[in-house]
C-alpha cells in the first residue's frame, strides 16, 4: 500500500486552512499505514488518532508555533520511508564512537537493523532491544507521560514504525554509553517516526546519546519521541544530537518523568534540518530530584532552530538548572520559550534558567522569551535572556598577541560554545562536535 503526501497548491475554490486540514490528514493516514503490528498498542493507538484527527497543520497563528513556519513542509510529496535501502557499516564509520562499542543501536528509516547494530558489551540484565522483542510490561509503559496531546506527538503514537526500548533494574549500573543511531536514508521524501523509551529502576545509572543523522540530501520528516522514566535515585546522562540533512524537517519530543531523588543531566546539540523543532518536558513529580539542561544550537543558511521546554516542579526541594546557547548566522533563526512552573507545593525549590545568544551576522534572528510561573513563597528561582555580537575589542585583543582576524573570531565562537560541549560525557563524540564547530566557518 502507497500512500504519498500531495504537496499543498493555493487554489481559488479550497481555502489555505482546509488544505493544511488535508495535508494534516493525510500525514495522519500515512503515519497509520506506517505503524508497527506489535500487539499491546491498540490503547495508545486508539487514544492518540482521536486528538490527531482534530488537529490540523500548525501555523504561525498558533500561540506556540508563532515564530516557527512549517509551511515549507506544505510543498514537500511525503511519502512512506523506503524499507528496500540501508547504509553499509562503512557509510556509518563517521558516527561510531569508541566508548560505545557493542553499545551501539542502529535505526534505519525508521526500522531497527540488527545487521548495523552491537549489543554484544551490554550487561545481560539491561534489555536495550526493538519493539517486537520487548516485554509487554514494557511496551505497556510507552505513551504513559503527560503530553501527548500535542500534535505531532500524537502523530507519532498513531502510527510509529519501529522503537528502541530499555529497561535498567533495580541497581544496575551501565558504565559504556549506550548509542542510539537513527539514520534516514534514501531518494525518497518520507515521514520517519523513531521512538524511544527508556525505564530506569531504583539505583539505576546509565549514559545515553540519542543521535539523529541523514544519508543523502533527500527532503524528509523526522517527528521523534523519546521518554524517560526515571524511579527513585535514577541517574541518567542524556545527550541528543539533531544533525539531519539541511532540507530536511525534524521535530522531536523529549519526554521525562522523575522520581524522588532521581537526577536527569540533558544536553542537546542542534545543527542540521532546514527547520527544527524539539519540544522538551520535564515533571518532577518526586521530592528532591535534580534536573540540568544543556543546550546548543549552531545555525546558518536559513535555518530554524526552535526550542520549548518546559519544567513542572510538582515536590519541594528540587533543583533544576537550564542554560540554552545559540549561535546564528547568516539568515538563521533561533527560537526559545522555556516555562518553569514552581506550584504552591514545591517549596524551597532552587530553579534557574538561562538564555544566551550569539549573532554573527546583521540578518540573523533570535527569538526568546524565558518563562517563570511561581505560586510557591519560599524558592530560588532566576531567570534570562542576553543577546549579543562578537566584541570588537575581544577580536582586536586576540589580533595584538598575534592571532589574524578570522582565527580570533573562531576562537570566540569556539569558547562560546564550549561551556556546553565542555560536559559532554562522551569524549570522542565532544572531539567530533568541537572539531566541526572550528571548521563550520
Amino acid at each position: 500500500m502507497t500512500i504519498q503526501v500531495s504537496p499543498v497548491k493555493e487554489t481559488t475554490k479550497v481555502t489555505a486552512a482546509s488544505q493544511r486540514a488535508a495535508y494534516w490528514a493525510t500525514l495522519l493516514e500515512l503515519a497509520q499505514a506506517s505503524a508497527s503490528p506489535v500487539k499491546g498498542l491498540e490503547t495508545l493507538r486508539e487514544g492518540a488518532i482521536a486528538p490527531s484527527q482534530s488537529q490540523s497543520f500548525p501555523t504561525t497563528r498558533n500561540e506556540e508555533w508563532r515564530f516557527t513556519d512549517l509551511s515549507a513542509l506544505l510543498d514537500v510529496a511525503l511519502s512512506q520511508p523506503d524499507s528496500t535501502v540501508a547504509p553499509s557499516a562503512a557509510d556509518l564509520d563517521a558516527y561510531a564512537l569508541p566508548e560505545a562499542a557493542g553499545s551501539r543501536v542502529v535505526f534505519v528509516n525508521g526500522q531497527f537493523s540488527a545487521a548495523l547494530s552491537d549489543r554484544t558489551a551490554i550487561p545481560q540484565s539491561v534489555f536495550v532491544g526493538a519493539l517486537s522483542d520487548a516485554p509487554d510490561a514494557l511496551v505497556a509503559q510507552i505513551g504513559q507521560i503527560s503530553g501527548a496531546e500535542e500534535e505531532f506527538t500524537a502523530l507519532n503514537s498513531a502510527g510509529f514504525q519501529d522503537a528502541v526500548l530499555i529497561h535498567l533494574p533495580k541497581n544496575a549500573v551501565v558504565d559504556a554509553p549506550i548509542h542510539l543511531l537513527f539514520v534516514t536514508v534514501g531518494d525518497r521524501p518520507s515521514l520517519v517516526q523513531p521512538r524511544c523509551l527508556l525505564v530506569a529502576e531504583p539505583n539505576s545509572a546509565v549514559t545515553l546519546v540519542e543521535e539523529y543523522v541523514s544519508l543523502g540530501t533527500t527532503p524528509h520528516l523526522t517527528n521523534a519521541v523519546t521518554e524517560f522514566i526515571l524511579a527513585e535515585n535514577a541517574q541518567v546522562k542524556h545527550t541528543r544530537i539533531q544533525g539531519d540533512t539541511t532540507t530536511a524537517f525534524h521535530i522531536g519530543k523529549t519526554a521525562i518523568s522523575q522520581e524522588r531523588t532521581s537526577r536527569y543531566v540533558g544536553l542537546t546539540v542542534d545543527y542540521g534540518s532546514q527547520v527544527s523543532r524539539h519540544n522538551l518536558h520535564v515533571h518532577q513529580v518526586g521530592e528532591q530530584t535534580e534536573t540540568v539542561l544543556n543546550g546548543l544550537a549552531y545555525l546558518r543558511g536559513e535555518q530554524t532552530s526552535d526550542t520549548h521546554s518546559a519544567i513542572a516542579l510538582t515536590q519541594p526541594h528540587a533543583q533544576t538548572r537550564q542554560l540554552h546557547k545559540t549561535i546564528i548566522d547568516d539568515r538563521a533563526h533561533a527560537i526559545f520559550n522555556g516555562k518553569v512552573f514552581v506550584p504552591q507545593a514545591a517549596q524551597m525549590t532552587d530553579a534557574g534558567q538561562l538564555n544566551r545568544n550569539l549573532l554573527l551576522s546583521p540578518k540573523a534572528r533570535v527569538d526568546t522569551k524565558p518563562q517563570l510561573e511561581i505560586v510557591a513563597d519560599n524558592v530560588k528561582c532566576t531567570h534570562g535572556a542576553a543577546i549579543g555580537q562578537l566584541e570588537a575589542d575581544e577580536v582586536f585583543y586576540l589580533q595584538s598577541r598575534g592571532i589574524d582576524s578570522d582565527s580570533a573570531r573562531k576562537l570566540l565562537i569556539y569558547a562560546f560554545a564550549y561551556e556546553i560541549l565542555d560536559d559532554l560525557p562522551v569524549p570522542s563524540l565532544k572531539q567530533r562536535l568541537l572539531n566541526q564547530l572550528q571548521i563550520a566557518r
